[in-house]
């Protein structure tokens, strides 16, 4: 494990710096947040178009791959649902707890490190995890707080969702890729130097952004922000793998590459999704710290496992 270890400090070292120059006031909030679009907006973008652009569509399709990772989400989403309920708090607040048990960092460090770690060939699986974060469960929490809140479905909000899924930047870039290589045409050297130049700006400008904002983030809830970490850093991978290796039957590297991604801690745009809906920010806020914070330990552990 130790070597995996050596090989995983470095990106969280960086979110640490991150973390330091935020506390430090060294990077203000607003700083932060100018850090973070051009990472969302840009870097990141070139990064993902770049990887999408150099593979197939059947290099990132898979059935098997898609059922066994909504399989295991399915499972641990219910989980989180369940406690919830048990708990009594209202629906909106279970949604939102039962996504930061299921989405994982997977824009700002999974793609960044797993394809750095694991080989250029993890950029398919890591992809297809990526789509399915931001497309099913993004669709999921949005028709729930909506639905509760209007007491209907209406053509206005699938019309939002919609708008709001074809302007979101890592969708946009991974299906222009996508599109481009369907052409069969290489994309030109100087325009593929260009997005590795940018997206090169993605890994550390990502895990900065990263740690910058963590800086802001309170720990308050910790009881609950420490059981809906266990559920995405223990039990997410957990079954994901069982669904991947036991059930579905996936090949070895995509599944290793699934459970390393269910493994990563609480994605910051859960914390954006319960601001906006303002449905417990400071209980996800919390999540978002502690997850990271025990992710050095319990990533590696994951890692050294599917890669051993």
């Amino acid at each position: 494990m130790l070597p995996i270890l050596l090989k995983t400090l470095p990106f969280f070292a960086l979110i640490g710096l991150g973390y330091w120059a935020g506390r430090a006031r060294f990077f203000t909030p607003e700083a932060t947040a100018w850090l973070t679009k051009f990472v969302f907006y840009f870097a990141l973008s070139a990064m993902l178009f770049r990887f999408a652009s150099n593979l197939s569509l059947a290099e990132i399709w898979d059935g098997r791959f898609v059922a066994a990772y909504l399989w295991g989400c399915g499972v641990v989403y219910a989980i989180a649902l369940g406690v919830a309920f048990w708990r009594g708090i209202s629906v909106e607040e279970a949604a939102i707890e039962a996504q930061c048990a299921v989405i994982g960092n997977t824009g700002f460090l999974g793609v960044p490190m797993l394809v750095v770690l694991m080989g250029p060939q993890a950029a398919g699986p890591v992809l297809m995890v990526l789509a399915i974060d931001l497309i099913v469960f993004s669709t999921i929490i949005t028709l729930i707080i909506t639905g509760v809140r209007q007491g209907r479905m209406s053509l206005g909000v699938v019309k939002a969702l919609a708008i709001g899924l074809l302007k979101n930047p890592m969708i946009v870039s991974m299906a222009l890729g996508l599109a481009w290589s369907s052409t069969g045409v290489a994309v030109p050297a100087p325009i593929n130097d260009f997005m590795a130049i940018l997206g090169g700006a993605a890994t550390p400008g990502a895990l900065f952004a990263i740690g910058a904002s963590l800086a802001s983030k309170s720990a308050e809830r910790v009881q609950i922000a420490g059981w809906l970490s266990f559920c995405k850093l223990v039990l997410h991978p957990a079954a994901v793998a069982f669904a991947a290796i036991v059930l579905f039957k996936v090949d070895p590297d995509p599944a290793g590459v699934m459970i390393a991604a269910a493994a990563l801690p609480v994605a910051g745009n859960v914390y954006i999704l319960a601001q906006h809906f303002g449905v417990a920010p400071q209980r996800v806020s919390a999540s978002i710290l502690i997850s990271t914070a025990v992710s050095i330990l319990t990533v590696t552990i994951v890692m050294a496992l599917v890669m051993g």
